[in-house]
């Protein structure tokens, strides 16, 4: 018998979605990955039978509901893919929110299994007990409690603003992310462009407008931040934003062709203000705002929020880290960030509990603030520009923290650094030469050949090493020459 990769990976989900079987079958309430894996282990159960995708989407939502399963765990699951095979090929099955109704059909989520299907009033019972259990548990682990009294936030705030009135006339729809300088936007868009000169659309960093062929709509537009200098684009207005630039600029439009109409009349305009909730599912929490961390009954609160509302980095297809507008142009590798992880908590002993953008330089953290293009954006920390050489990760719902230390390694197999990496280890001092048993019984790597090796075997892990050496030497009224060998071979201690 030969196993795919995928066959052998189809045989651990089917492995514990029957450990999950069985526990449900005794009236156990699921957590997370045990309710994750019943539904995709009976999804395959299903294909195997010749389910269509279409029924199989259906079914996915009746297995399990929030009854069978522990509070938080429906919220937590929004979609569960499987991909199988079918009898006319490989599809992808997706499931979404698949744990919406009271109770499930235990029938369906057993099917296969031959295990009894429990009264259903257990789960009744269970979900009592659970009700009387402290207000924090009641949180979604890993949920964000937006701070009370603050219905809104108010993004852009301080800028000017004007409405223009926005006419399509493309065959095909056009769709203008928040960032892009409006001015520069396609041909077929037709208004006043001189109005537009030194603006972006004044909405959440990272959304788009959509323009239907023939849509007449008005948007509201606001002033670019930072150095108010505009780059890429169509290329008609490159360079700072100066008024005395504007017959030529718009000699350019006329002459490449680009829509304008003068706009004689003004319309009102209002400061967006974006729902706090809203805010917090697109950025993260922000100051003032909880988060429970996981399903423990720890909760943190963001002190500060290095953020400036609507001039956030958000990456993606027609976000904000793109040319000209959340990336900076003309900068060189050396005057930008290598990595950039983006709107992340960070809990510190030294920071505190901050939300901020986090810069990486030359493998090391190098500043924490707000990263983005000082050209086109407020309040960008010095050394934080993202250009064309700096790769993103984003950090939205994430917690950035310091790496665990473990002193006191047997470096007895490489599959230690695994189990230290899942545990959030990031540093690993000890000893050891491998199986060996002088490594069960110390944790010493000894003589400069095999501290030589452990250096040299460990250059692969994403993982800092510390070996120590064999110290129990001595000299006769001198330093061990012994000891000197084993540190100059690198060993720390």
């Amino acid at each position: 018998m030969k196993l795919t990769p995928r066959e052998q990976e189809s045989l651990l989900i089917h492995q514990a979605g029957y450990l999950a079987q069985k526990r449900l079958a005794r009236g156990c309430r699921l957590n997370h990955p045990e309710a994750v894996a019943l539904i995709a282990c009976q999804i395959q159960e299903f294909i195997r039978n010749g389910d269509t995708v279409v029924q199989l989407m259906n079914k996915g939502q009746l297995l399990l509901g929030r009854k069978q399963v522990m509070h938080g765990v429906e919220d937590m699951i929004h979609d569960v893919q499987i991909e199988a095979t079918f009898p006319d090929g490989t599809k992808l099955v997706t499931v979404s929110h698949p744990i919406c109704r009271e109770n499930g059909d235990l029938s369906l989520a057993l099917y296969g299994s031959f295990l009894p299907i429990p009264d259903i009033d257990i789960f009744q019972k269970k979900e009592e007990n659970d009700d009387r259990d402290s207000k924090v548990r009641r949180i979604i682990p890993g949920g964000a409690i937006p701070k009370k009294g603050v219905g809104s936030i108010i993004i852009n705030e301080g800028r000017k603003r004007v409405a223009l009135k926005i006419a399509s006339v493309c065959d095909r729809p056009i769709q203008i992310g928040s960032h892009y300088h409006f001015i520069e936007v396609n041909k077929d868009l037709v208004f006043d462009r001189a109005k537009s000169y030194g603006m972006r659309l004044d909405i959440p960093a990272g959304n788009a407008v959509r323009f239907e062929p023939g849509e007449i709509k008005t948007v509201t537009l606001v002033e670019i931040g930072g150095g108010k200098i505009i780059t890429g684009g169509n290329n008609l207005c490159n360079g700072p934003v100066i008024k005395k630039n504007l017959p030529e600029i718009m000699q350019r439009v006329a002459d490449f062709g680009f829509g304008n109409e003068i706009q004689k009349d003004s319309y009102p305009t209002m400061p967006y203000k974006i729902p706090r909730f809203s805010y917090i599912l697109n950025y993260g929490p922000t100051t003032g705002d909880k988060v429970r961390l996981g399903d423990t009954m720890l909760i943190i609160e963001i002190e500060k929020d290095f953020a400036v509302y609507g001039d956030e980095c958000k990456f993606g297809g027609g976000k904000v880290l793109r040319e000209g507008m959340g990336q900076a142009s003309f900068r060189l590798s050396s005057q930008v960030l290598d990595t950039v992880i983006t709107n992340c908590i960070i809990v510190d002993a030294v920071q505190g509990i901050v939300k901020a953008d986090v810069g990486i330089k030359d493998g090391k953290i190098c500043a924490i603030g707000k990263a983005g293009n000082p050209d086109v954006m407020e309040g960008v920390t010095p050394g934080m520009v993202v250009g064309v050489s700096t790769e993103v990760i984003a950090g939205e719902g994430h917690i950035l923290t310091a790496g665990g230390i473990d002193t006191h390694i047997h470096f007895i197999c490489p599959q230690l650094v695994r189990d230290a990496i899942a545990s959030g280890m990031t540093t690993m001092i000890g000893g050891g030469t491998g199986p060996a048993t002088g490594t069960k019984a110390t944790t010493c790597s000894p003589g400069p050949h095999h501290i030589r090796f452990m250096i040299e075997s460990t250059d692969g892990f994403p993982m800092n090493f510390g070996f120590t050496g064999k110290g129990n030497t001595t000299d006769f009224g001198k330093l061990s020459q012994s000891l000197v060998e084993q540190i100059e071979a690198g060993a720390i201690g």
